[in-house]
């Protein structure tokens, strides 16, 4: 009866066990190749963390860190389902999580980072989402954590599981690497190839956006009485005519009704003197060579040379206009246009949407009519004659 009794209860174990281990790995494994796919985006958030905790020396090393916890998220989420190393993984994911639930509970608390980055810009979650996420997960490691000597390796030959954990770890790391060199896999990003700008900058016709009420303070000037009232009743009321209530300082505005949320509202391109360019250059009918440099003084001076030379090349036999985007200032851009006897127009723009359209310092975008035709990184642009015959020479 007791050996019956203790069976049981060791078999419910090992199903929770199971249970815990499949859900942990898998999800470990999607959020780092998710993460894994951008590095540079991810480095980008990294540095809102590094902002809020005054550690600002650490963003030139961002991007780096970056691709280290993607991998090591990949690495433990594999030798979890492999069953490798079990008292290794159970540390790894418990110390991991303990400090993603704390990031995750400070970002929600204090409202400091509006986005936890935790499945990049594949899914992006509010910081109380991504913070219940890290509470799931943290149970589910406890109980990998306490149970942890019962996990058996599925490859029992200790060369063998040596040389799957190797291969895991070099890939989990080529990975990031390798994005971070060229561009992502997939471009979860508004400037992604296909996509027309100028659409993406407006409201949809039959989309409806974001409807917020007023809410009004208000004072009774005989009584002293206060009360809020929202807009709707203040004009269905006429509140306005009754002389005994005033208005007490600014109305608030209030969220009713999350609408459609337009992907491009921050792209302001505009020249060394502050006139407003971008409408003449996203919707320009023509072919668009967009150099984007978001930040001069980090920027591969090289990469740009190259650049300059492949569009002086194209622009011999081609109506094509090249412009350079970069959110350093006038004199930084002047200095280098200078230098490198640059051939394109300088136009200037907030770094936000710099860093969205490619990730990259320097990289290039093909625009016509407003659609990115094609994006590059510095380490891959074709060389003229490619892009020639590729694209320009298709409108000929």
């Amino acid at each position: 009866m007791m050996s019956s009794v203790i069976n049981n209860k060791s078999q419910k174990t090992n199903y929770l066990l199971c249970f815990a281990r499949i859900f942990t790995g898998l999800l470990f494994i999607f959020s780092g190749f998710i993460k894994a796919n951008d590095p540079t985006g991810f480095g980008y958030k990294l540095e809102e963390y590094f902002h809020v905790f005054h550690t600002d020396f650490l963003n030139d090393y961002a991007t780096a860190i970056a691709i280290v916890v993607c991998a090591l998220e990949i690495i433990l989420g594999i030798w979890l389902l492999l069953g490798f190393y079990k008292k290794l993984v159970a540390w790894g994911l418990l110390l991991l999580i303990i400090f993603f639930t704390f990031l995750t509970f400070y970002s929600a608390f204090f409202e400091v980072v509006t986005s936890c980055g935790c499945f990049g810009d594949a899914i992006p979650l509010t910081p109380w989402q991504s913070f219940g996420k890290d509470l799931v997960l943290l149970a589910l490691i406890l109980i990998i954590f306490v149970y942890r000597n019962q996990i058996t390796p599925l490859i029992k030959d200790p060369t063998n599981r040596g040389l799957v954990a190797t291969f895991t770890a070099v890939l989990s790391f080529g990975i990031g690497i390798y994005t971070f060199m060229y561009l992502p896999f997939i471009d979860f990003l508004p400037y992604k190839i296909g996509n027309n700008i100028p659409s993406l900058m407006v409201l949809p016709e039959g989309k409806e956006g974001d409807v917020y009420e007023q809410i009004y303070s208000m004072k009774n000037v005989k009584t002293g009485e206060t009360k809020t009232i929202t807009d709707k009743i203040y004009m269905s009321e006429k509140v306005w005519e009754d002389t005994n209530w005033e208005i007490v300082g600014e109305p608030q505005s209030k969220l009713v009704k999350k609408g459609y949320q337009i992907p491009i509202t921050d792209l302001l391109i505009t020249d060394a003197e502050g006139n407003d360019h971008t409408q003449e250059i996203i919707n320009n009918p023509y072919y668009n060579l967009i150099i984007v440099a978001k930040d001069l003084s980090k920027a591969n001076v090289e990469a740009l040379d190259k650049i300059n030379k492949i569009a002086t090349k194209l622009t011999e036999d081609y109506n094509l206009r090249i412009v350079l985007l970069t959110a350093s200032s006038s004199e930084d851009s002047d200095y280098l246009s200078d230098k490198l006897h640059l051939i394109s127009e300088i136009f200037y723009a907030d770094l936000i949407p710099l860093k969205s359209m490619i990730r990259a310092n320097p990289g290039v975008l093909l625009l016509k009519s407003g659609t990115v035709i094609d994006k590059w990184h510095y380490n891959a642009i074709p060389d003229a004659k490619d892009i020639e015959e590729r694209y320009l020479s298709l409108d000929k």
